[in-house]
């Protein structure tokens, strides 16, 4: 049996276990997570929250990650401005970066979700609106869904994975972690 830890990855921590900088004082997953021999599948950055998958299996792991698997990864992104129709067509055919076009990605406008506060806060700004979608991709380059948004003109305030195929970060607080056997 394999171990799958579910992680609420919080604001400001690193997706790994020590802190290659030069001080090596920033929050990293071993001040969540005391448990031995499972690693990260997959990043999320420093600025971003929600869900990482962590697993003792190397299998498993590369197919979490892996593009050929093309594993949905569904993301709750405050944005700012207000989203029209054709930003969520251009997410939703695919959006060119400089490292080549996306795949096409599932994108709706969505009510703001109930999330737990951020620490710190997104920037309040009363002069600009903001507004939320909902962003599944079945790619994984770095940054993607900022890079994406701000292609259409829409940058990212707050960006929450939700889930990875069919887990999900529901009912995990920042922080918190659950243990799962696949």
């Amino acid at each position: 049996m394999s171990r799958l830890i579910l992680f609420n990855k919080p604001y400001g921590v690193l997706s790994q276990f020590t802190d290659r900088g030069s001080d090596g004082a920033r929050a990293t997953l071993s001040d969540h997570i005391k448990v031995p021999y499972v690693y990260p599948a997959g990043r999320l950055d420093r600025d971003s929250e929600g869900l990482l998958l962590l697993t003792d299996d190397g299998k498993l792991q590369a197919r979490i990650t892996e593009p050929k698997f093309k594993m949905p990864k569904t993301y709750l992104v405050q944005i700012e401005g207000d989203i029209d129709d054709a930003a969520l067509r251009q997410l939703h055919n695919g959006v060119l970066l400089k490292d080549g076009l996306t795949l096409p990605a599932e994108a709706e406008h969505i009510d703001e979700p109930q999330l737990w506060p951020r620490n710190p806060p997104v920037r309040f700004r009363k002069s600009v609106p903001d507004c939320w979608i909902k962003l599944t991709i079945s790619e994984g380059r770095n940054r993607q869904v900022r890079r994406m948004t701000a292609a259409v003109g829409f940058p990212t305030l707050r960006l929450v994975r939700w889930s990875i195929g069919d887990w999900t970060v529901e009912g995990l607080a920042p922080g918190e972690w659950r243990k799962i056997q696949v």
